[in-house]
């Protein structure tokens, strides 16, 4: 016999309404009855939908090296949390970055639009460099040859990952082109001059993009301690002279040196639009890729692609449920009647805790979806099937339920153990080898068996015995199939 079958029974209707809530809601407000003004609690629980679903970029990267020579998995590790934060901070939201068989970088990003702008931010290495070209002032996007980039550099220089841009704040930059799209010139066949590096993006503490005093776009930087004992000290002896700051060797900025510059602070100015100074900006704060990255695959889906994959889906999958519930009712009658309800319970939910913690939907993740629903019959069926064996022993309702419970658990037990264990296998091959599609499909999986669980157990046992204790039926070869 079931305890407190009534204080179940409200639970589950609590339960209910929480999740037919979170289903039907794109966010969750609860205001503050103390404040009518402010938000006691606030969620936005718009179901995030996978590439497949909604179009976008996925691209595959892994160590441009020279053959033997080994990429170690922090280095790895490393590049992954950089192109990461570099995307997020474009805009780029529920990017999935993973690190794939040790050996590959493999990026999702669900409804990206410019596809473009997030290879270009991958690509680049961000290579900062202070430049000392004397009297020379090179126009934007020449290449120069440095010290560092030639690797005689000076010792007492510098040189590490940047982090950030900059530029003295009171130089005038030469405007002959676009820093986003800057057109090298050529270069000579006669030795290039090599120029010292005074400073790399290392000492960078960080990045904003700003004004400048024409209130055009430009990007105000910070230095650390010793930047900017380097950048006062060089200031101070440079004095007329022309400081070129460079991106991966490339001319952005060319300011002349007016004045000492002590306070470690300043600013790179240009010719930018407030896209490009934004994405430089980016390139600088989250600093260079530890290893270079070549572009091994890159696929694009369309989002009319994704559209008609997600309504496919979704007919697929009502299809399904009619077809399950129509077989569970007219195969066990009243059970099959109860069983219905507590699978749509069920699919309620399931899909309110997708919403609620953001899980991506994938088409493998709804394939596994599905999947756990016939995990939640297999339990049904189970539990019917000892029923009506007690019934035709010719135990009562009450002993019937209670015996075929009992004695399917075992069963079920095992087989929905058997299935976590699975998921949990197949999730730790694709976070190995970076197939986001078994990742995906075992994640749904493992969280619909689990669910299902609960409602064959909980949902279906209290709503069958309440039926039971009102309706009392009489004719149980009519109501049970026996």
């Amino acid at each position: 016999m079931i305890r407190n079958l009534y204080t179940r029974l409200v639970l589950i209707l609590i339960i209910a309404a929480l999740a037919i809530w979170v289903d039907v809601s794109r966010e969750i407000q609860i205001l503050n009855p103390f404040n009518p003004d402010a938000m006691l609690f606030q969620r936005n629980v718009e179901p995030r939908l996978g590439l497949d679903l909604q179009g976008g970029l996925q691209v595959v990267l892994e160590p441009d090296m020279p053959p033997g020579v080994k990429v170690e998995a922090a280095d790895l590790e490393t590049a992954r949390t950089i192109i990461e934060n570099r995307t997020n901070a474009l805009g780029v939201s529920e990017n999935l970055i993973q690190v794939a068989g040790g050996s590959r970088i493999v990026g999702d990003f669900p409804g990206a639009e410019d596809t473009e702008a997030i290879l270009g931010t991958i690509r680049q290495t961000g290579v900062l460099e202070f430049v000392d070209t004397g009297d020379f002032t090179p126009e934007e996007g020449t290449i120069l040859m440095t010290d560092l980039t030639s690797g005689s550099t000076d010792e007492t220089s510098p040189v590490g990952t940047p982090a950030s841009a900059t530029e003295t704040p009171d130089a005038t930059p030469s405007q002959t082109e676009t820093p986003a799209e800057p057109t090298p010139t050529a270069e000579a066949t006669e030795p290039q001059t090599v120029y010292h590096t005074v400073m790399t993006g290392r000492e960078l503490r960080s990045v904003n993009v700003g004004v400048d005093q024409s209130g055009k776009p430009a990007i105000d930087f910070t230095l650390s301690s010793t930047g900017t004992t380097i950048f006062a000290q060089h200031t101070t002896a440079n004095i007329g002279k022309i400081l070129a700051i460079t991106l991966d060797r490339r001319v952005i900025s060319a300011p002349r040196i007016e004045g000492a510059i002590p306070g470690g602070q300043g600013q790179i100015t240009g010719n930018f639009t407030a896209e490009s100074a934004n994405t430089l900006a980016v390139q600088l704060r989250y600093g260079s890729l530890p290893v270079p990255l070549k572009e091994v695959e890159t696929r694009i889906v369309g989002p009319t692609l994704g559209e008609d994959s997600l309504q496919k889906s979704l007919v697929a999958g009502l299809i399904g449920m009619i077809i399950v519930i129509l077989f569970m009712v007219i195969y066990y009658r009243l059970p099959g009647i109860v069983a219905a309800l507590a699978i749509l319970f069920y699919a309620a939910i399931a899909f309110a805790i997708f919403k609620y913690f953001h899980f991506t939907l994938t088409l493998p993740g709804i394939a596994g979806f599905l999947l756990s629903t016939g995990a939640a019959l297999d339990a049904n069926i189970l539990i019917f099937e000892r029923l009506k064996e007690e019934l035709r022993n010719g135990r009562n309702l009450v002993q019937a339920v209670d015996q075929g419970w009992t004695r399917a658990w075992s069963s079920i037990r095992d087989s929905n153990l058997a299935t976590i264990i699975t998921s949990a296998i197949l999730y730790w091959f694709g976070s190995q080898f970076g197939a986001t599609i078994v990742k995906g499909f075992s994640l749904t999986l493992a969280l619909g068996v689990a669910i299902s669980l609960f409602t064959a157990i909980y949902v279906t046992r209290t709503l069958l015995t309440i039926v039971l204790r009102n309706f009392k039926p009489q004719n149980l070869q009519a109501w049970f199939g026996i």
